[in-house]
């Protein structure tokens, strides 16, 4: 869906240019549409351009001279800068700064809806938090910053004393500086990217700040400096943390302690090396969960029971994407089988990435823990190396939800291999209850008819099963 309105939007910019430059210098004198329109339908449009694209509107005629002074969405990028070669730089960096003020000192005094703000801050940190301290007297709501430090830098403190922010995105990458008093009443969405958090005091009082936070992303951030922290929310809906990737030694997985409690929660996503021990309380059976835990074998062991704590903090969750290798970290050798919770209330389980050999003993141990699953998705298929033992998929101890739940496979990635037709042969001898078998074709020939019988018929070659489970190719 976001794919279909970015192409509609960018078809309506470039329409919007071409008609603008016909129709206001038509040299015949004929009617001008785009001119006739409400302002408030104008500067809609406007809202979709980049700003300096907006102040360019001025010169199309009197009727546009100053709306541009109105619009509520701004956007200014200093990436153009560097698309051309380094010859002029500190010019063009001197004429981004003036056009920024001015455009900001020349504006209508009327609110901000939305701010973003691009930049490089070495030459120009003065300038940025007099921009910022502009933008937040104006009320604004929604404010995105990405910002390339060099030196230390601290936003102005009226940045985290907002009482109009509702969305807050930052990408930093330097030391997180906070004032002694951070207060967000109304801040709904947050987004931290790159920042170094300097302490637990200063980065607690930041995550205490949003009484009615309802989203949060915390992405590639350096945790070091913390011991402990805790995301207590009662109003939040969404949590992403990822940290990845990992760059540091295996000594850097002591790592922090971040206490997650969040009643109203429905969507957890989590990426990372486990480098911080999370603690989750109080999830509620509506979150969907989204886990990646990839494996350090130096400190395999400590990322298992921290992978099993993790898990055992999601026993009362419905639905769940997981990787393989976060599979795999629950099942070390040296993991006791039974400090893995029963997970009575997931329904819904996605593998992401591909099934390989060394996956298919730890999905047969999870498979265990989940006797009320009714959908598996195998999102991205079998590893195409991959060779099937006699008794890769014949299970010795057949998973409950095999034999009373499970209700629909889908299977994506399909290339129709004798490995892929011999793991879906096997799962529909052992799935008895199975009533829709979904396969996700990877390329075009499984179109033809005649190859998805052909196909069928090697499937349903096996013996017992659901013999009333419908196959569809897709």
């Amino acid at each position: 869906m976001a794919t279909i309105v970015s192409r509609s939007r960018w078809h309506t910019i470039n329409s919007f240019k071409r008609h603008t430059a016909l129709e206001v210098h038509n040299p015949e004198g004929g009617e001008d549409k785009i001119s006739n329109l409400h302002d408030s339908i104008l500067l809609h449009i406007l809202s979709y351009l980049p700003t300096r694209d907006v102040v360019g509107t001025c010169i199309l005629s009197t009727r546009w001279k100053n709306l541009w002074t109105c619009v509520e969405n701004i956007d200014f990028d200093d990436s153009f800068l560097y698309s051309s070669r380094v010859f002029g730089y500190p010019m063009k960096v001197t004429s981004f700064m003036h056009f920024v003020h001015r455009f900001l000192q020349l504006r209508e005094e009327s609110d901000i809806k939305k701010f973003r703000l691009s930049c490089r801050v070495c030459f120009s940190a003065s300038h940025v938090c007099s921009w910022l301290s502009t933008v937040i007297r104006h009320n604004v709501q929604d404010l995105d910053l990405c910002l390339f430090v060099e030196e230390p830098f601290m936003l102005p403190q009226c940045v985290f004393s907002s009482k109009t922010l509702t969305s807050l995105k930052l990408e930093m990458n330097c030391v997180l500086e906070l004032p002694t008093s951070t207060c967000f009443p109304f801040l709904k969405t947050l987004h931290l990217c790159l920042v170094t958090f300097r302490d637990d005091s200063s980065t607690q009082r930041l995550l205490s700040s949003c009484p009615m936070l309802r989203e949060l992303a915390i992405l590639d951030c350096e945790w070091m400096n913390l011991k402990q922290v805790a995301i207590s929310i009662s109003s939040l809906k969404s949590l992403i943390i990822d940290d990845l990737p990992f760059f540091g030694s295996t000594d850097d997985l002591n790592g922090c302690k971040i206490k997650i409690d969040a009643a109203s929660l429905t969507f957890l996503k989590y990426s990372g090396y486990l480098s911080n021990e999370i603690c989750l309380y109080n999830l509620s059976s509506s979150v969907n969960a989204s886990i990646h835990i990839p494996i350090l074998y130096e400190k395999r062991n400590q990322i298992a029971f921290r992978a099993v704590k993790l898990f055992r903090g999601l026993h009362k969750i419905s639905a769940a994407r997981i990787s393989n290798r976060a599979i795999e970290s629950l099942f070390i050798a040296d993991i006791e089988k039974d400090q893995l919770p029963i997970f009575y209330n997931l329904t819904h389980l996605e593998l992401s990435m591909e099934l390989e050999n060394h996956s298919i003993g730890p999905l047969k141990e999870l498979l265990q823990c989940l006797p009320k699953l009714q959908s598996l998705h195998f999102s991205e298929g079998l590893d195409p190396c991959m060779h099937l033992c006699e008794d890769d998929w014949n299970l010795r101890s057949v998973p409950p939800c095999f034999l009373s739940s499970l209700k629909t496979v889908k299977y994506s990635n399909f290339h129709g291999n004798d490995t892929e037709i011999s793991f879906l042969r096997n799962l529909l001898e052992i799935a008895i209850v199975l009533e829709k078998l979904n396969i996700v074709c990877s390329k075009r020939p499984f179109g033809d008819l005649k190859k998805q019988k052909e196909v069928e018929d090697q499937l349903r070659s096996g013996h017992g099963g659901s013999v009333s489970c419908a196959i569809k190719f897709m």
